[in-house]
């Protein structure tokens, strides 16, 4: 589309139009990343103070039962919870990239746990699922791009956002244990021996292939 873009620019003869669009873009994105910058700094300030005041810790603790409703095929005491309860509450507070690290951290605990390593354990699909909904109290980057353009009021979203994401995220989780449930249904594969040789049934096919 870019480069369909030059050309057409370039028959038309306003190729200093693309050119004048191109600086004043990049020029954009340097504004509005700095602006980003800076929020995300006081907020993930804000993040270390509640931190060291415990707060988090708290957060944590009362997401506890949560997390373990949601993740009943995890250990009690394993990493990997603690790892998703802090993930859980940087994306409540509006820190997506405070919550990415935790996130893969989450991901690495869980995958230590997956019997099958090529195969995304029911855990994983939820923390992924619940990762990308994310309910959000404070829409710290929203909030940050508002600010950015001069908004009258930045944080008037807040109330949408967090209805929004409520809803998301509840979307979400109906639909992880909704296809958990089908697929706990579903036959293992399985292996088959006949007279003219072993074969193998695919998982979620209704053919028999020969086994390798």
């Amino acid at each position: 589309m870019l480069f369909v873009g030059f050309i057409a620019a370039a028959a038309q003869g306003k190729i200093d139009v693309v050119t004048e669009a191109v600086f004043e873009g990049a020029k954009t994105g340097v504004s509005v990343s700095f602006g980003l910058i800076s929020v995300m700094v006081f907020w993930l300030g804000i993040m270390r103070i509640a931190e060291d005041a415990g707060l988090l810790k708290r957060l944590a603790k009362a997401l506890g039962p949560v997390v373990r409703y949601l993740f009943p095929d995890v250990p009690r005491n394993h990493p990997a919870l603690g790892f998703i309860m802090s993930n859980m509450s940087a994306n409540l507070l509006g820190l997506g990239n405070a919550a990415t690290p935790m996130g893969i951290r989450a991901m690495q605990e869980l995958q230590k746990l997956n019997p099958n390593k090529d195969t995304a354990t029911p855990a994983m699909c939820t923390l992924l699922a619940i990762n990308t909904s994310s309910i959000t109290l404070i829409p710290t980057t929203l909030i940050a791009i508002r600010m950015n353009f001069n908004s009258a009021n930045p944080a008037e979203i807040v109330g949408t956002t967090l209805l929004a994401t409520i809803v998301a995220t509840f979307a979400a989780i109906f639909a992880d244990r909704w296809y958990r449930r089908k697929d706990a249904k579903r036959p293992p594969p399985q292996q088959l021996k006949s007279d003219k040789g072993r074969y193998t049934e695919s998982q979620g096919a209704g053919y028999h292939t020969p086994a390798s």
